[in-house]
């Protein structure tokens, strides 16, 4: 009841029309769902204000929202607000896309009225959470490292390396490796949010990744033992004698 409160009188929803109490979801109940313009836009999971918000419950109502065909899900104890994007895919995934502490929020602060902005009926509407959505993902850790991969950012460092060090050659694979083991951090490039990122890329762009040649390793020569050292000199002496 004090969520339904917090979302007519706060957010500015109808109490009875565009808020809906344990929605039913293939025989089970979300708590809250959020209807405008006769379209469910918001699932809303309810939890007791002194509980903390963990893990179960966010896969709980994001099952939920993939019963249900929903994008997005909030999840909250009345104080805290987590926002996720859900992701149709196999397995199902998640996003959280923002957090809202009520109780901290800063009214002179611009980023938190924006972000409270989007819960509100005329955010929802306006879809305002893709939109923020997609600013965010424009700026991800996982996008941006691996655009740093893509070949035209190493041809870049290339050229500036070249301006540095003008007698020295360096293949783009040496600058990737080097990004990979020693700049980046390992969850970048090798997670995958950092596959979808990639896949992102490729699609955009229309390119795929090159696949480079790895450069060729030297050849270790053993030590040759002293047995061996003196058989080739013997022989060596005969090749001069004849």
């Amino acid at each position: 009841m004090i969520i339904t409160d917090i979302l007519s009188e706060l957010f500015g929803y109808d109490k009875y029309s565009e808020i809906t109490s344990e929605h039913s979801i293939k025989g089970t109940y979300c708590d809250l769902a959020i209807t405008v313009e006769s379209k469910v836009r918001l699932l809303i999971e309810v939890k007791a204000i002194d509980l903390d918000l963990k893990e179960a419950h966010t896969r709980q109502a994001i099952d939920y929202a993939a019963n249900k065909g929903i994008d997005w899900v909030v999840l909250t104890n009345g104080n805290l607000w987590q926002i996720y994007k859900v992701f149709f895919a196999k397995p199902i995934s998640q996003d959280l896309v923002a957090q809202l502490d009520l109780l901290t929020l800063n009214p002179r602060s611009q980023t938190d009225r924006e972000r409270l902005y989007m819960l509100t009926r005329e955010g929802v509407q306006d879809q305002l959470l893709q939109s923020y959505y997609v600013q965010s993902q424009a700026t991800n850790r996982f996008l941006l490292g691996q655009l740093v991969l893509t070949d035209a950012v190493l041809g870049v460092l290339r050229r500036e390396l070249k301006r540095i060090y003008p007698e020295v050659k360096v293949q783009l694979n040496e600058i990737e490796d080097q990004l990979r083991q020693n700049v980046l951090k390992r969850d970048v490039v090798d997670t995958p949010e950092a596959l979808e990122a990639k896949k992102l890329i490729m699609k955009k762009t229309g390119k795929r990744p090159p696949q480079r040649a790895k450069p060729p390793q030297e050849v270790q020569i053993p030590a040759a033992s002293s047995d061996t050292g003196r058989s080739l000199a013997a022989n060596g002496e005969e090749g001069r004698s004849s």
